[in-house]
C-alpha cells in the first residue's frame, strides 16, 4: 500500500470519499439531531447509474447516527452499530443527499438511534432505526 494511502486511511479521508463527501451541516443538541449532507454519486447506482445501491443509503444514515452520538457526547464517545433496519420509501439518484441522525436514548453502554434520508428533492427516501453500543472515541 502507498504512504499517500495509507494516510488516507488513518486520517479518515478515505471514508470521506467514499461517503461522497459526507460532511456535518448541523447539530440541534435540544433534539439530539445531526444533519448532514452528501453526494450521491453515479458510480454509486446500479441501474445504468439511476438509483444509488442501498448499502450506500444505509452508510450515510448510519453516519448520521454515529456523529450523532459524538456530538451528544462532546466527541468523547462514538457507537458500533448492532443492529440497524432500513426502510427504504423511494429511489435515490444522482445528485445531493441529506441525512439526519437522531440519539433517541443513550446509557452508558447501549445506544437507541434513528435516521432518515432525504433526496436531492427533499422528498424522505428511507429511513433506520439502530442499536449500537456506545464506545471512546480514540484519535
Amino acid at each position: 500500500m502507498s504512504e499517500d494511502l495509507e494516510k488516507k486511511f488513518q486520517s479518515g479521508e478515505a471514508l470521506w470519499e467514499s461517503l461522497g463527501g459526507f460532511r456535518i451541516l448541523s447539530w440541534d443538541a435540544t433534539k439530539r439531531t445531526l444533519r448532514a449532507s452528501f453526494t450521491v454519486r453515479r458510480e454509486y447506482c446500479h441501474t445504468n447509474g439511476t438509483i444509488a445501491q442501498g448499502g450506500f443509503i444505509t452508510a450515510w444514515m448510519d453516519a448520521a447516527m454515529a456523529h450523532a452520538v459524538m456530538y451528544d457526547t462532546d466527541n468523547q464517545f462514538s457507537v458500533a452499530s448492532l443492529e440497524i433496519k432500513v426502510s427504504f420509501l423511494e429511489r435515490v439518484g444522482p445528485g445531493e443527499g441529506i441525512a439526519e441522525g437522531r440519539v433517541i436514548r443513550r446509557g452508558k453502554r447501549v445506544a437507541f438511534l434513528e435516521a432518515e434520508l432525504f433526496d436531492a428533492q427533499g422528498r424522505m427516501a428511507a429511513m433506520a432505526t439502530s442499536t449500537g453500543m456506545i464506545i471512546p472515541l480514540t484519535r
